[in-house]
């Protein structure tokens, strides 16, 4: 009988884990890509600094260090959490709300700026302590096929969300009432924000023994492995930060696509990552992370490639194409990234561990999209010429990630997963 309860306990906990995460998820749709581009448009914002505050969500990785202090010596890291996930959420609503207040255009951009940088700088102060209690409820033999199911589940409750989101902000555009979609999708977000909520007060408080930071840290620099992962997310962050943020406003102005358009983008987004994740999701718990990783990789080079030619002729049709390549790859590429760590990183290590990669791969991201931003105003500049090419930015971000990726694929395949397949065979 206690067996069975604690059973039903745990079931509990994944069930309200998988809606929390869902509806985490669509807040996220509200306030990043081309609805963002969509505000940062209303305030007057140039496609380089909506490219560079998109982003702000890696450069945001950077506090997640600051989890090791402020968590370290914190047994119950339920309260915390729950506190700093509604404050976020509330500064994610009142972002819809700047372009409509009554303040001059310097106020309304300080109060963007100030509600969308504070909200993310929370969002990752508490990730690592998040993600390690609610991941610590999930069997290390079952954590590919349950980060699949839970994916699934964001992924399909997020094709009816984003599609309703964009038909109401194109149907007050089309009456001229764009005010109103920004009044909706702040009120969307505080609803999201209370269920959220009530999702993670029922899942159980997981209480962990208080870690030392200096020992934790000490054990990572002597973890090969962990030395070798670092790269990877550090290289991923850099090629796929130096092309995504410019692709929302890319969509809205030279591709010219509606927001029911970019909805129904979304919608093919979920069902082709919907139909891959449990497919990845099986192949990495049947081989390992690193071969999936690697695999998915090489498909988001092939969609990076695709992106280098996309142009407002073939627009609808190659981005597309490039967006469900896209969908296929990040159905195993985020988690995949996150467990490479739980394989080679154990117990309390894994917060410490899990902030200083997201820190790092932040800082490089964040860094290759200013370095790409520049990069992009001067082909606008010059008439979308770049070296006596008629191109747009988009086209040459797309290259240069492409070309990232193929390198992280070659790293992959040389170094780490025969180093993996090394350790194992030494263990056995």
């Amino acid at each position: 009988m206690l067996i069975n309860t604690a059973r039903d306990k745990s079931r509990t906990d994944r069930v309200c884990y998988i809606i929390e995460a869902a509806l985490e998820y669509f807040i996220y749709i509200l306030v990043t890509g081309a609805y963002l581009a969509r505000i940062t448009t209303s305030l007057g914002f140039s496609d380089s600094l909506t490219g560079i505050l998109s982003s702000f969500v890696s450069l945001g990785c950077v506090f997640q260090l600051g989890s090791i202090a402020l968590f370290r010596r914190i047994k119950h890291t339920k309260r915390p959490i729950m506190l700093c996930d509604a404050i976020n959420q509330l500064l994610f609503s009142c972002v819809y709300l700047t372009p409509v207040l009554p303040l001059s255009a310097a106020q309304k951009t300080l109060l963007f700026l100030l509600c969308f940088c504070s909200a993310f700088i929370l969002s990752n102060l508490i990730s690592p302590a998040k993600v390690s209690w609610l991941m610590g409820m999930i069997p290390d033999r079952s954590r590919g096929s349950f980060t699949a199911r839970k994916e699934i589940v964001s992924l399909l409750g997020g094709m009816s969300f984003s599609y309703l989101s964009g038909s109401v902000i194109d149907h007050f555009e089309a009456i001229g009432n764009l005010r109103m979609s920004f009044i909706v999708g702040s009120v969307s977000i505080l609803v999201l924000m209370l269920l959220h909520a009530t999702t993670l007060f029922a899942i159980r408080e997981q209480p962990v023994a208080p870690v030392s930071s200096s020992g934790s840290l000490r054990s990572l620099k002597n973890n090969k492995m962990y030395r070798l992962i670092l790269p990877v997310i550090m290289c991923w962050n850099i090629a796929h930060y130096s092309a995504t943020p410019f692709y929302g406003a890319y969509q809205i102005k030279e591709l010219g696509f509606s927001m029911t358009f970019v909805s129904v983008l979304s919608i093919a987004y979920s069902l082709v990552r919907v139909a891959a994740s449990p497919l990845i999701g099986r192949y990495a718990d049947k081989t390992s992370f690193s071969r999936m990783v690697s695999l998915c990789f090489s498909i988001a080079a092939a969609g990076f490639f695709i992106n280098c030619f996309t142009v407002p002729e073939n627009g609808s049709v190659f981005y597309t194409l490039y967006y469900c390549l896209s969908a296929v790859s990040m159905a195993g590429i985020n988690s995949a990234l996150t467990n490479l760590i739980y394989d080679c990183v154990r117990g309390e290590g894994r917060r410490s561990a899990l902030a200083i990669s997201s820190s790092l791969g932040g800082i490089c991201g964040f860094g290759s999209t200013c370095l790409m931003s520049t990069v992009v105003a001067y082909i606008q500049r010059n008439g979308n010429r770049l070296f006596g090419l008629s191109l747009y930015p988009a086209q040459f971000v797309s290259g240069v990630a492409f070309i990232l990726t193929s390198c992280l694929v070659i790293y992959l395949c040389t170094v780490v997963i025969p180093t993996e397949k090394k350790k194992q065979a030494d263990c056995c």
